[in-house]
């Protein structure tokens, strides 16, 4: 058993950032998603959503870089052509949205998507020991449940 610098077993720490490369991949289709809706959005919730949405955007750029960071720590390379994203992401593709529940629904789409991938990777994480990876999940996981019941709310619909 061979450990990487940090000492995580150097194998399952690969495996584990190949998870992480396609939860980034996700996430790049999500802030995309993100972008479109900021622009594209229409209407009398005009106003708050706008703001709201561009909230989201920079939270998601900003967890984009955590993601890929935490990849290159565990001693991989982070995918970053939208060629690998797009090959490989299962988060919903919002294309033209301008409707406001419309956008609004393909948010908690996309983040209930990114929910399932960030519990599995936990799973694994937990599993390899990895803490780093373990505190990161569960920082996103807690903020965006928060975020899904929010939007739910606001769409008038329970979590």
């Amino acid at each position: 058993m061979t450990l990487n610098s940090i000492g995580l077993k150097e194998n399952k720490a690969k495996d584990l950032a190949n998870d992480l490369n396609n939860l980034l991949a996700n996430f790049q289709i999500y802030y995309q998603n993100l972008r479109g809706v900021h622009w594209n959005i229409k209407g009398k919730r005009f106003f708050d959503l706008h703001a709201k949405f561009e909230e989201l955007y920079t939270d998601a750029n900003l967890k984009v870089d955590e993601i890929a960071e935490r990849i290159l720590t565990l001693g991989t390379t982070p995918l970053h052509t939208f060629e690998d994203y797009s090959a490989i992401a299962k988060v919903p593709v919002g294309k033209n949205v301008s409707e406001d529940e419309i956008a609004v629904r393909l948010i908690v789409d996309s983040l209930t998507a990114l929910l399932k991938i960030e519990r599995q990777i936990l799973d694994k994480s937990d599993e390899l020991n990895d803490e780093g990876t373990n505190a990161m999940m569960s920082d996103f996981i807690t903020e965006q449940e928060k975020t899904v019941w929010m939007l739910k709310a606001w769409l008038g619909e329970s979590v």
